[in-house]
């Protein structure tokens, strides 16, 4: 059996970006928040997250965009919950499992953990406006 590479550069980040957006639009919980309510331009939307995922992996200055305005705007129109991050996730985790092995591979599922809980903290987290008005 062939061993598993790391992940090393932006072929990588493409392949693993198809990959993990092909499973996802193919998932009964997350797939319709992409396809139905986000209406997801996926040749527009593929080249930005390679970008992203570069910038996150590689440190390199190449994309420009907010994730957590889209995501909080996106919450506006349909919410999300704790269960369609972890989704996500699982998602991302077991696609790189799937292709990759190494530093980078363990550090991008990291850095995937940390993205997503934050996001999932900044659009389920009580308003503190309506908190400070209840006291």
């Amino acid at each position: 059996m062939k061993m598993k590479s790391d992940i090393n550069d932006r072929v990588d980040i493409i392949n693993l970006v198809d990959a993990f957006y092909k499973k996802v639009q193919n998932n009964k919980l997350i797939g319709p928040v992409f396809t139905d309510i986000a209406k997801v331009d996926w040749v527009h939307h593929l080249p930005k997250m390679y970008d992203f995922w570069e910038t996150i992996l590689f440190g390199k200055a190449i994309y420009k965009g907010n994730p957590m305005l889209t995501h909080i705007a996106l919450n506006q129109k349909a919410k999300l919950q704790t269960e369609e991050f972890e989704t996500w996730k699982g998602i991302f985790f077991s696609t790189v499992d799937e292709l990759f092995e190494g530093e980078n591979a363990e550090i991008i599922k990291q850095k995937a953990q940390s993205i997503a809980d934050l996001m999932d903290f900044k659009v389920n987290r009580p308003n503190p406006q309506v908190m400070i008005k209840g006291k």
